[in-house]
């Protein structure tokens, strides 16, 4: 097996008010809402760099389609990061996703490693961190 992600998806509880965080808030491209003819296809994907999908599907749809009961979600599950060039670059990320509707969790700190990141709450709860780190490259 060749280890590899090719699409995270996140379970939203609306899924309109999802897609205009991500696209109008945070200017991630998308066509859009897909798979609404389908009973429990509506999703809606965005591209992301290197091949990655992010996906946003209700959470009952998820719930039908693995069979697993909805449970209360929960914010410490799990965390996505974006890792960007510049302390400036996150500044200016958590400022537009506080705009956007973001709650922000923790606002962007000098961290023990030598980089800098702050943390936000997308409007179903997903936890993003946005961070500089000095010594990853690209």
């Amino acid at each position: 097996m060749k280890p590899r992600i090719t699409l995270v998806t996140l379970g939203v509880d609306d899924l309109e008010r999802s897609l205009r965080f991500y696209r109008d808030g945070l200017g991630l491209a998308t066509e859009g809402i897909v798979g609404q003819e389908f009973e429990h296809g509506a999703v809606a994907f965005f591209q992301l760099e290197g091949g990655l999908k992010l996906a946003l599907w209700p959470r009952k749809s998820i719930a039908h389609d693995t069979g697993l009961p909805p449970r209360p979600a929960s914010p410490t599950a799990f965390t996505l990061a974006h890792n960007v060039s510049s302390r400036t670059e996150v500044d200016a990320l958590m400022s537009q996703a506080r705009q956007a509707g973001a709650t922000v969790v923790k606002a962007a700190h000098d961290t023990f490693y030598g980089g800098y990141a702050g943390y936000f709450q997308d409007p179903d709860g997903h936890v993003w961190e946005i961070a500089f780190n000095p010594q990853w490259t690209g």
